[in-house]
Parts: C-alpha cells; sequence; structure tokens
C-alpha cells in the first residue's frame, strides 16, 4: 500500500503548454522549411512504462505498417534521453508500426521532460489522439484528476470534451473489474456499462447482457424488473433532489467509487463511499492523505 499523496500543482506550465508541445511537431511536419529531422534507431527507443494505453489493436497496427513501408514515418516521435537510450514520451503506436515495417530507424523530436510532465504527456497525447476504449479514458481522466490536481472543468475546456462526458466516463471505474473487462474488449459498449452503474449485482447482469445480446435500452429495462434493486429500495419517504444527484455524480465520477449522499437537510447529513477491492480503498486513503495500515 502507499501513502504517497497527489501531486497538487494546478495548471502550472500544465494542460495547455504541455498539448501544444505534443501538437508541435504535427503542426512542424507539413512545413517544407523544417529543418531535416533527427533520426534514431528503432532499437535505442524504448516504450513509456508509464504509458496509459495498455492494448493495441493488432488490426489497426498493421494497417499503420502497411502505411509505414509506403510513406515512411511522416511524424516525428516525442523522445527524451534516458541512459543510453531514448524514452518515448509520445508516438508509441508509430514506432510499433515502424517495427513491423521493418524500418530502421525513425525520426524524433527530443525534448527534455520531467517524469511527471511524460505521464501527463502519455495521458493527453492518448486522449486527444488514440480511440482509447472508455476504461482507459477514463483512467487517464482520473491520473490527470488525482495526480496533476486538475479539475473536471479544467480538463472539459482543455480537452474538448463536455464536463458530462467525463463525468460519466468516470463513473464507469466505480464497476467491478469483470464488468471493466467486458468493456475493454468491447462485450458491453459505454451505454451498457452506464446503465449497470445502479446495479446492486453489475457482474450478473453483465453476464446476461452479453450471453444474451441485449441492447442498451433492453438492459435498463432489465434493470426496473431486476428484485434485488427493488427489494433494497428505501422506504423512509426521503427523495432526492436533482442537485443532490449531481453532487453524488460528481464525487462518484472524481473518486472512481459509488458515493452515497443522505441529506434531508437541516445542514446535517451522512457520505456513504463503497469500495469493492483493497485497490480502491488504497486510492482513497491517498485523497484523503491517509496511510493505509497493513
Amino acid at each position: 500500500m502507499t501513502d504517497r499523496k497527489p501531486e497538487r500543482r494546478g495548471l502550472g506550465r500544465g494542460l495547455s503548454a504541455l498539448m501544444a508541445e505534443v501538437a508541435a511537431p504535427a503542426a512542424e511536419a507539413g512545413a517544407p522549411e523544417r529543418a531535416r529531422d533527427q533520426r534514431l534507431p528503432v532499437e535505442k527507443l524504448i516504450p513509456n512504462p508509464d504509458q496509459p494505453r495498455r492494448h493495441f489493436d493488432d488490426t489497426a497496427l498493421a494497417e499503420l505498417a502497411n502505411s509505414i513501408r509506403e510513406k515512411g514515418v511522416i511524424q516525428p516521435l516525442i523522445v527524451r534521453p534516458k541512459g543510453d537510450t531514448f524514452e518515448i514520451v509520445a508516438g508509441e503506436r508509430r514506432w510499433r508500426a515502424a517495427q513491423r515495417a521493418q524500418v530502421h530507424d525513425v525520426p524524433v523530436i527530443i525534448r527534455d521532460f520531467s517524469d511527471t510532465e511524460v505521464l501527463e504527456i502519455a495521458i493527453i497525447e492518448n486522449i486527444q489522439r488514440a480511440d482509447l476504449n472508455p476504461v482507459e479514458e477514463a483512467m487517464g481522466y482520473r491520473a490527470l484528476i488525482e495526480r496533476f490536481g486538475h479539475t473536471q472543468e479544467q480538463l472539459s475546456q482543455a480537452m474538448g470534451k463536455s464536463r458530462s462526458h467525463i463525468a460519466n466516463l468516470m463513473r464507469l471505474l466505480s464497476l467491478p473489474e469483470e464488468v471493466l473487462a467486458m468493456l475493454r474488449e468491447g462485450k458491453l459498449s459505454a451505454g451498457h456499462a452506464r446503465a449497470l452503474i445502479t446495479s446492486d449485482d453489475p457482474s450478473m447482469l453483465a453476464r446476461k447482457v452479453v450471453l444474451e445480446g441485449l441492447s442498451v435500452r433492453q438492459t435498463e429495462s432489465l434493470l426496473k424488473t431486476a428484485p434485488s434493486n427493488k427489494s433494497n429500495k428505501k422506504t423512509t419517504g426521503y427523495t432526492k433532489d436533482a442537485d443532490t444527484r449531481a453532487l453524488e455524480n460528481d464525487l462518484s465520477a472524481t473518486l472512481g467509487m459509488p458515493v452515497d449522499l443522505d441529506y434531508a437537510g437541516g445542514g446535517k447529513g451522512k457520505v456513504t463511499i463503497s469500495f469493492s477491492t483493497m485497490e480502491q480503498l488504497d486510492r482513497l486513503c491517498g485523497i484523503l492523505g491517509t496511510p493505509v495500515r497493513t
């Protein structure tokens, strides 16, 4: 377990500047007067171990490799010195495809970035340029919030995504790992997963959805008739208003865990945070600045 606290540095050099660093090579690539690229052998490059993208689609890599065989690597990779090698900051997919195409060297732009900036750029580059699955994208947003102190509103403005899009994706991280695996593999859509968040047994229902090939609308109808949902409804007569539900959703999205806010007025209430793994508990304690004792 770790007691490391999130690095809260605000935007600082921040998203806008770092996104400009990532975008610069693309803009330069079409400029006739641009100086000749520095080139490095592919074996001199190493991937970023903190790369948020874990899955590289084999078919897409094959298509990119074919393009590289015909036209070469058009857009330089961004790298930084790492001992006798160079760590890829942006462009790992191009590097992998270049190896498939049996290209011996690739164009690079060498920059000096700190470990913190490398991770932030890797997340930004992936969210902006690649089709991450919903889980990877949500984890990218969570990392930008937890590790770098950005807010959902700041991410929305900098990344060109709606705040609701970011919040809804991050809520998916509260689902059990079995359901997240189905989402990563494309067996469930983000719409299916969002519908399952309110279920008392999302894993069981997810298996049923996949087995029977249910649509999102059918999944929503299934949830309304699920016995577990009916039997666990509160009978206190208290109905949460829209603001309370919105706050619950924001807290759930930020923490990546289900949050229940029980507030009926009078300035008093209760917040319940549910976790399903020790990793989630560890992350929660890190956010609160309290180390987990094992």
